[in-house]
């Protein structure tokens, strides 16, 4: 039977496509595939071009086939099935034959970045998560449609307790009872985009989107009158630079003003020629910047630049760079062949991505691709570009700057999520070292900032703020940065007020269920919260906002300074913890783990430790390890994290809270506590309300968003631990805050080049002891773990950890060097080490020593018994007293097995040549 479609549905279609702005459609149902056809059919009437391509996105199975002939066999089994009638054709059958569909798994998703399509399907809703939402409907261009399929639902509440695929890895085994939190606060956020439809599978719009009641048709202006400022600006840009050339034709090729400004900045750096630039461009995601990259680097080989270098994480991520250098090319006339000629690599895991460029019109001029760690190559080079230089690690990047001009790009927000590191750091440190050699000067080219340095580097700055597929202002895109917090970094928030002392402040627990119930002020909190961490150090994706709401063994905690209780605001967030709790594993499980060799998901401390000690144990006990540790940029090193984390350890110890009174409320507390909350959830789901007449809202009478930790009992726990990329700035911090090494990797992680290390504090507690003993209740069953981990450490300095600084080595081990006067007149006492037969130093041995120590021979006579000594002095079986730097020579030659002359060139600094020889070893 054939029905009406609501004339706001077709208005909204063509309104996107008038403004350039997408459109989204939320369908629920199990015919919504059908409705599908019906989209794509108003979309292409109201593009009036080609028919809009489809990007069709799943988790395992089609409707039909994407395959042609295995879709024709399909359909002739449900004729014969009566599924389809004989006689008609079927509309959703012909829309597949007809349209140009991308098909993807939701696990090959990352091979369609960079593309652009008319409208986006979303099936299998159990299927997707954050990561995958931002990177599918950042494909789609303005004017186009996301549609989201949903199966048959009695009520849009009953997603909230819909089990995800991605649930299943935040399940461990004492932590299996998931609360759907996100996917609550992703359906109320659908009423709040204005450019959203929710509705069934026949088109009936449901009341969530209730705000669709107000649509209006958009008229919009054609020619001239149409254009918005930037773009008559920008067209007027490119008239005025008609006649200068090479760069009148390259920005010719810019799409937007900020684009051409960008263009422009790079090419007034490049013709200076003074090679003392670094230009950095700073964008969300679709601004343009590895066009604008490209068509720089084509400017300057029209300008003479003979040796340009390009790196980026992989070469395959600048398909886009290169694409626009060729346009570049074109627009100043290049021919390929004749002009230039191009190679792709060799290399099988690089799929034939272009390595090299070969210019050879004016003089023989390269445009090479290199590997960000081969820094060494880049002595000759006259221009280097770093493209994506958030996603290489920060000492890769520095170690790529150098005397020659630099082009550097960098994504700040958008689904990679590259957090703020690249721009708090690199360029904060490129800004402050200008500003050393000279007074801050603001450039006038492309509203960026130039920092001129008299005799240093100019430093400039460019952003991209205006987007390319889509128009600006795009309510689909606010909507995804509000949900995900995609734009979170751009609003960190100022302190008001006066800084408290650390010791003023304190920590508070939050409530998740009121965190992400969507309500005004908590989503202001979120907001905040997602800013500090985007602000720090760590590499953020749209899935972290999942772990945090969904994962049932995390839990947040947040410092704040003295509440003034009188003003109705939210108070200044100065530090947030987002902790997770492991451990409690049944010996059953450890022992088949071990047995089989394999490491489940979650309990992180818990199974690494098992694995590398062999002990089954370990995994009984309760931990809880830090996550994140997210401090407010402003009051980095201020103390507000270490007092974070002591006031953590003092709650885990049972010192923050009543215990008397505690024990009394517990069984009032446990009904009282987050299954409530669940259950609230459950309930609202579990509601008989049709589809049409529901009222989808934020749910009222919840808990409060922040506890204060002496209202709330905490978990029993053993230890406290942290895993992280081992620096000596961070090992220093976190053996402050009483953590001991148990783990350092073998081999360094690829994305940041730095070795994991996991360290453990231990945590005592009254209750504890009485539970669980003495041996288990203190710090006594730490002991063995250091000290195998100390042996295993001292054995792997001469392999694995040859490379390591002496300072950061010595930092991991912590020897003792201070003796007693006592101890060392009582000499060495453990069997086994000086004596002979089987004793590690035989009569010989000390007689050589002897020698040398008396200046009588050559150090060459001693070396073989270098690795020995050294072993045995940091296992502490030599009490003799040494300086810090003696200790670090010994510890470079004798467990590391450098040569003389590399430790001199390394101590040269702290320890002239004449030092180190004499003295190394002496007791």
């Amino acid at each position: 039977m054939r029905k009406k479609v609501d004339s706001r549905i077709r208005m909204l279609v063509e309104n996107g496509v008038k403004t350039r702005q997408r459109t989204m459609f939320v369908i629920v149902g199990d015919k919504g595939r059908d409705q599908v056809v019906n989209l794509h059919y108003m979309l292409s009437k109201a593009v009036v071009k080609a028919r809009p391509t489809v990007l069709w996105c799943y988790k395992k199975e089609l409707y039909l086939s994407s395959h042609r002939k295995k879709r024709l066999r399909q359909i002739r089994k449900m004729m014969q099935r009566g599924l389809i009638d004989p006689e008609k054709e079927d509309p959703f059958s012909l829309f597949m034959a007809s349209t140009n569909i991308r098909y993807s798994y939701y696990s090959e998703t990352h091979k369609i970045l960079g593309n652009t399509f008319g409208m986006c399907v979303l099936q299998d809703f159990e299927a997707l998560t954050p990561n995958l939402l931002a990177r599918t409907i950042e494909t789609v261009e303005g004017g186009g449609a996301i549609v989201l399929l949903l199966s048959a639902l009695s009520s849009l509440s009953r997603l909230y307790t819909l089990a995800m695929d991605v649930h299943a890895r935040f399940r461990t085994e004492s932590h299996s009872d998931v609360t759907g939190r996100f996917n609550e606060r992703f359906i109320m956020s659908l009423a709040s985009c204005r450019t959203c439809v929710v509705m069934d599978d026949e088109l009936n719009i449901l009341p969530l989107s209730s705000h669709i009641r107000e649509l209006q048709p958009v008229h919009q202006l054609e020619g001239e009158e149409g254009m918005s400022e930037a773009e008559r600006e920008l067209k007027e840009l490119k008239e005025s630079l008609a006649d200068t050339q090479p760069i009148g034709s390259l920005v010719a090729k810019c799409r937007t003003l900020d684009q051409a400004k960008a263009v422009i900045t790079f090419l007034d750096a490049a013709s200076e020629k003074t090679l003392r630039s670094t230009v950095a461009l700073t964008a969300a995601r679709g601004r343009g910047k590895s066009a604008a990259l490209g068509v720089a680097i084509a400017g300057a080989i029209a300008l003479g630049y003979s040796n340009i270098f390009v790196t980026s994480p992989s070469p395959e991520n600048l398909k886009t760079l290169f694409e626009f250098v060729f346009k570049g090319f074109d627009a100043i006339e290049y021919k390929e062949h004749i002009d230039y000629d191009l190679v792709e690599s060799t290399n099988p895991a690089f799929n034939k991505a272009i390595v090299r460029v070969n210019v050879f019109r004016q003089h023989r001029q390269t445009i090479q691709y290199v590997q960000p760690q081969d820094n060494q190559k880049l002595s000759q080079a006259e221009l280097v570009v770093i493209d994506e230089a958030a996603a290489i690690p920060l000492p890769v990047v520095k170690a790529l700057l150098g005397p020659y001009l630099v082009f550097l790009s960098s994504t700040v927000n958008g689904y990679e999520g590259t957090g703020r590191s690249l721009s708090l750091k690199l360029i904060q440190q490129l800004r402050e070292q200008s500003a050393k050699a000279g007074d801050p000067a603001s450039a006038t080219n492309g509203g960026s900032e130039a920092v001129v340095a008299g005799s240093g580097r100019v430093f400039k700055e460019v952003e991209l703020s205006e987007p390319i597929r889509y128009a600006q202002g795009d309510p689909i895109e606010a909507w995804l940065h509000e949900l995900l917090c995609l734009d979170a970094a751009n609003h960190i928030p100022r302190i008001s007020g006066r800084l408290p002392h650390p010791n003023e402040c304190e920590l508070y627990y939050v409530n998740r269920d009121t965190l992400f119930s969507y309500h005004k002020a908590s989503e202001v909190f979120l907001q905040r919260m997602m800013a500090l961490y985007v602000a720090s150090h760590y590499k953020n994706t749209p899935n972290d906002l999942l772990l945090m709401s969904d994962a049932p063994a995390h839990h947040l905690f947040v410092l704040l300074g003295p509440v003034d209780e009188s003003k109705n605001a939210l108070p200044d967030i100065l530090c947030v913890l987002q902790v997770c709790l492991e451990g409690e594993i049944s010996k059953k499980s450890a022992m088949k783990s071990l047995a089989e060799g394999n490491q489940p998901t979650g309990d992180l401390i818990p199974w690494t430790i098992s694995q590398q000690y062999q002990d089954s144990e370990f995994p009984s006990l309760s931990g809880v390890r830090i996550v994140r540790i997210a401090t407010h940029p402003d009051l980095v090193r201020a103390g507000y994290g270490s007092r974070a984390i002591e006031l953590l350890a003092r709650y885990y110890e049972a010192q923050m809270t009543d215990l008397g009174e505690q024990e009394e409320d517990e069984e009032e507390e446990e009904k009282e506590d987050l299954p409530t909350d669940k259950a609230k959830i459950t309930e609202k789901a579990e509601e008989a309300v049709s589809l049409l007449t529901e009222q989808v809202k934020p749910r009222t009478g919840l808990p409060p968003l922040l506890v204060s930790l002496a209202e709330r009992k905490p978990e029993k726990l053993h230890y406290m631990g942290v895993s992280f990329g081992l620096t000596q700035p961070l090992l220093n911090f976190w053996r402050k805050m009483k953590h001991v090494p148990v783990y350092v990797r073998q081999t360094p992680n690829d994305i940041t080049g730095e070795y994991t290390c996991i360290m453990i504090r231990p945590l005592q507690s009254d209750e504890l002891q009485q539970s669980d003993g003495e041996a288990w209740g203190s710090a006594m069953w730490l002991s063995p773990f250091l000290e195998d981990f100390k042996k295993r450490f001292i054995c792997l300095l001469g392999v694995s950890f040859q490379k390591f600084p002496p300072a950061l080595a010595l930092s991991i081990l912590d020897p003792k060097i201070v003796f007693s006067e006592q101890e060392s007149s009582e000499g060495v006492r453990a069997p086994g080490v000086v004596g002979s037969g089987m004793a590690l130093l035989s009569p010989y041995d000390m007689k050589r020593l002897d020698s040398y120590s008396r200046n009588l021979v050559d150090y060459h006579l001693i070396l073989d018994l270098v690795p020995t000594i050294a072993q045995l002095y940091f296992l502490e079986k030599i009490p003799a007293t040494v300086s810090y730097g003696q200790a670090a020579i010994l510890l470079s030659i004798g467990l590391q097995r450098q040569e003389l002359s590399e430790v001199e060139k390394s101590f040269a600094t702290e320890f002239p040549a004449l030092q180190q020889r004499p003295s190394t070893i002496r007791w």
